[in-house]
């Protein structure tokens, strides 16, 4: 009997302590499992930020990397900067200046005549608008091919062949289409009344475009420019038809690396890991520009932000009395025609 309880007394001692045990290690496992439910979304974006920026990584430690040990299965290595220094020692440096020129170039001819457009085709009413924005499309959906048999002939006639000019016209083919494209949809989203009411105060038509509807489309035109100085400095097939020595760009550079005698690694790396640079500078600074310039001027500590910047003029009482007689027996300017003041009397009386 002596033997049971004893027995007994040590299994339920056994299996207290097994149940302290678990009671205790509760706590850490509900505060484990709640750490992960609450940092989910960020180990998620972590793992998926590394696979995408994993070659990139991978690309930057080969241009560090010795020549002779390009391919050795060691992570850690003496960083050197030998292809660096090779690349400045030739002519990538010039081609490298080349596609500054070039993308710089045909990105601000894309906006400067792209832009424009798009205003009128958002708001000048008239027939076949429609077809004419999509033939304004169809010139993208041709392949390059397409473009460059005639353009070879004629810049050769030209003598626009091999040249910076040549180049940035013949990407001004592609970026035209996509700035009309893309910022017609930003200006559609910015209500005719605001630039209605800008005629009133005073407005041209290029006046309220340029102080009202284009500070309010600045994100637009911002991610529009970045686009145009994208496709304009990755571009490879029109820049290795229609250069040679003088005007050729980094993408027709790069290819010089990969030789009969071998592909020296080492420069195709360093040069590619050159290259990811600009287009990350200028959008960050397109970037940053295009929000300063869609804040009010009260954010930038300037005079304080009126309604419309032509308001700021001074005006007659005269002058305004005739504005308030125009609006409340005319109206504004109707939506469906171009947004303009409806004659020139009462653009003169409010100006």
């Amino acid at each position: 009997m002596n033997i049971d309880a004893t027995y007994r007394e040590l299994e339920h001692a056994h299996l207290l302590a097994h149940a302290r045990r678990d009671a205790a290690a509760a706590p850490t496992a509900v505060r484990k499992a709640g750490w992960l439910r609450r940092h989910a979304r960020v180990i998620a974006a972590l793992a998926l930020l590394f696979a995408v920026m994993f070659p990139f990584l991978w690309l930057v430690q080969l241009a560090f990397r010795p020549e002779a040990d390009i391919f050795a299965d060691e992570l850690l290595f003496i960083p050197t900067p030998d292809s660096f220094r090779s690349l400045l020692q030739g002519n990538f440096a010039r081609s490298f200046g080349n596609s500054l020129m070039v993308s710089t170039l045909s990105t601000g001819l894309s906006l400067a005549i792209g832009v424009p457009a798009a205003y009128a085709l958002t708001r000048w009413r008239f027939r076949r608008r429609a077809q004419v924005a999509l033939w304004i499309l169809v010139t993208r959906m041709a392949p390059p091919i397409a473009f460059t048999i005639p353009f070879f002939p004629a810049y050769r006639w030209l003598g626009l062949q091999d040249t910076i000019v040549g180049l940035a016209l013949v990407y001004l083919t592609f970026n035209l289409a996509i700035v009309i494209w893309l910022m017609q949809t930003f200006f559609e989203a910015v209500p005719a009344a605001l630039e209605e009411a800008a005629y009133i105060d005073g407005c041209g038509v290029w006046q309220a475009f340029w102080r009202v509807t284009l500070p309010l489309s600045a994100p637009g035109l911002a991610a529009t420019a970045v686009l145009c100085f994208i496709f304009s400095w990755n571009d490879f097939f029109y820049a290795l038809i229609l250069t040679r020595t003088n005007a050729i760009t980094a993408p027709v550079a790069i290819v010089n690396f990969l030789q009969y005698e071998g592909w020296e690694w080492g420069r195709i790396a360093a040069s590619g890991t050159l290259v990811m640079f600009p287009v990350v500078i200028f959008t960050v600074l397109v970037r940053t520009g295009s929000s300063a310039a869609s804040r009010p001027a009260a954010s930038r500590t300037e005079t304080p932000w009126l309604p419309f910047p032509c308001a700021a003029s001074p005006r007659t009482t005269a002058s305004r009395r005739c504005c308030t007689r125009w609006t409340s027996t005319s109206g504004m300017a109707s939506s469906s025609l171009w947004s303009g003041p409806p004659d020139a009397a009462s653009r003169r009386c409010c100006a």
